[in-house]
């Protein structure tokens, strides 16, 4: 679902409580272990954790006017979605957070391409999102997108 919303904070207030709560406690996962450099925002109708322009000033090369994205975070219709760039652009980070991810919840994994989708609200791994938000600094993730672009 997308929500007209100005910032984190607003975006926040704008959900139903349950979602709410876990929105927020995954924000706080995310917000006390992310590496140095990356910053918060909304990008995308989602809470957004970039890379700025004035550490990148390419930018994403499809929107370059855009900072790089690393991390997104969403409520949908049906689910929480957490959007991590580098379980699409680390097979090695994919297959760590795919054998890591039964130790922390009891339901299945749902996952697309970079998405983890969260169907049952008191089944969220927090510390397993901690550990993979803290997994790759900003320069590795510039040198990665770097990589993975230039095909």
């Amino acid at each position: 679902m997308q929500y007209k919303a100005e910032s984190p904070e607003d975006y926040i207030s704008q959900l139903p409580e349950e979602r709410r709560k876990v929105i927020s406690g995954i924000r706080q996962q995310i917000l006390e272990n992310l590496p140095e450099g990356f910053e918060e925002q909304m990008s995308y109708g989602m809470l957004g954790y970039v890379v700025p322009h004035s550490i990148y000033p390419k930018g994403y090369h499809v929107k370059p006017e855009l900072p790089l994205p690393f991390i997104n975070l969403a409520s949908q219709k049906n689910f929480i979605a957490l959007y991590h760039s580098g379980l699409y652009a680390d097979p090695a980070l994919l297959e760590w957070f795919t054998l890591e991810y039964p130790k922390h919840c009891k339901r299945k994994l749902d996952m697309g391409k970079s998405c983890v989708r969260f169907r049952s609200m008191d089944d969220i791994p927090y510390k397993l999102i901690a550990e993979l938000t803290g997994k790759m600094t900003i320069q590795e993730w510039i040198n990665l997108y770097e990589k993975n672009t230039k095909k």
